[in-house]
């Protein structure tokens, strides 16, 4: 009886394996490189298509908080994964009926294809199905000839016209930056099928492309394609991808934000060091003492949330479970009209009902959509406090320590951690 158990749990794993492998097919050539995936949609945990569809009343009003805690308790079946995160970032109101998020949904459509028009007056490569990994114009403006463009890794010399006018200089900056997102397109989640089609490629560079030219105070950072293409991989539809994209970076556009004197994501560097430092002074002090007090080494995990750390699927799952826990049900009306980061003050008791994440409590340089990433890194550092506090001898130590991590990160566990660690956090903090 043991071994049938066992055999049927064996077998309940592999076809819940093989169901993920059937949302996001990886190339043949790449599956002995990809990180082993730990996330399995879990049946009376995992919220499915009919408790998502349940969830709606007849006029389409969502129970937000019945879905939230159903993503806490499992993620997000993939099938509707897309769906959800619209609602989990804020794009649609789950009081709104579903002729009205129809109506908003055509609006912002036709929203998206009045900047990519503007985008393609100026550089007709975008929205053509091919994308640029070469500059098409020179620092001062001018332009060069022969953009390459490119259907794959190759380069080829079928360029699309530039428009020769002289424009301001962030009109200059964002012509120079769309080489540069052309060269993350190729790097980015290239094991995945999808991204074989050279369609899907130019897809997730169009949406950078109209991102940059509509956000011209933050353009186009190095990091932002691994924010954007889950959600061109989600959403068929590219302008919903965008919308969906652009409500994410209205939660992360400090992180890329950066000035001659200094980065965007240095105030949570300076956050993580005041909760390593009180939750762990030891630790802190070490770090202090191998001159990594900055914790410049966590850059890259709160600018691309984790997705080094993860494997794809996990990434995902890592995501929404953290967006349901900070989920704001003033989300949509606040963002609805500006583009301006959650104001300061919040409505406490309200958020209580949501999110399972305490935001009260926190340091002057948090902000409170973003502080479960912080803990999250600090429960990595604590998870490595150990080999850190006795091989460390220097950054380069810190550096490569964390990167076994790389791939390996499991998910679930790390945010039970960081959810310790707030709590250890709040009582240190109480008490002082």
């Amino acid at each position: 009886m043991g071994n049938f158990v066992i055999a049927a749990c064996k077998n309940a794993r592999d076809s819940s394996l093989e169901e993920l492998d059937s949302f996001f097919p990886v190339r043949p050539e790449c599956q002995a490189d990809v990180p082993d995936t730990r996330f399995r949609p879990r049946a009376g945990k995992t919220l499915s298509e009919r408790r998502w569809i349940a969830a709606f009343s007849q006029e389409g009003y969502l129970d937000i908080a019945g879905v939230l805690k159903r993503i806490q308790r499992g993620g997000v079946h993939p099938s509707i994964k897309g769906a959800v995160w619209e609602f989990l970032l804020g794009c649609f109101d789950p009081n709104s009926t579903f002729e009205e998020r129809n109506e908003l949904r055509q609006r912002r459509r036709e929203q998206y294809a009045t900047w990519k028009s503007e985008c393609q007056n100026i550089v007709p490569l975008v929205g053509s199905g091919k994308f640029t990994t070469k500059a098409i114009v020179t620092d001062d403006g001018q332009p060069i000839e022969l953009a390459n463009t490119t259907s794959n890794v190759q380069d080829t010399n079928d360029a699309m016209p530039v428009d020769n006018g002289v424009y301001d200089k962030k009109v200059v900056q964002w012509k120079l930056n769309l080489s540069q997102i052309g060269l993350d397109v190729v790097r980015t989640d290239r094991f995945l099928l999808f991204y074989e089609n050279q369609a899907n490629q130019a897809k997730l560079w169009d949406v950078l492309a109209v991102y940059a030219w509509m956000d011209k105070d933050i353009g186009y950072v190095q990091g932002m394609t691994d924010i954007c293409s889950p959600m061109v991989i989600l959403l068929e539809n590219e302008a919903d991808a965008f919308w969906c994209f652009e409500r994410v970076m209205r939660k992360l556009r400090e992180n890329f934000k950066s000035s001659a004197n200094s980065m965007g994501v240095q105030s949570q560097l300076s956050t993580l060091a005041q909760i390593v430092k009180t939750v762990d002074p030891k630790l802190h002090r070490h770090l202090e003492e191998i001159d990594g007090g900055e914790y410049l080494f966590a850059l890259r995990m709160l600018m691309v949330l984790f997705r080094r750390e993860l494997s794809f699927v996990d990434a995902l799952y890592l995501w929404e479970v953290m967006w349901a826990m900070e989920y704001n049900p003033n989300i949509y009306s606040l963002y609805d009209k500006t583009l301006e980061q959650l104001p300061d003050k919040l409505n406490y008791k309200q958020l209580k009902q949501y999110g399972k994440f305490e935001r009260r409590i926190v340091t002057g340089a948090m902000k409170q959509n973003d502080a479960l990433a912080i803990f999250l890194v600090a429960s990595v550092l604590e998870t490595k406090k150990k080999r850190l506090m006795k091989e460390a001898k220097g950054l380069d130590d810190v550096v490569q320590i964390l990167g076994e991590i790389t791939g390996n990160l499991d998910a679930k566990k790390a945010l039970n951690k960081a959810l310790k660690v707030h709590k250890k956090y709040l009582s240190k903090v109480k008490r002082s």
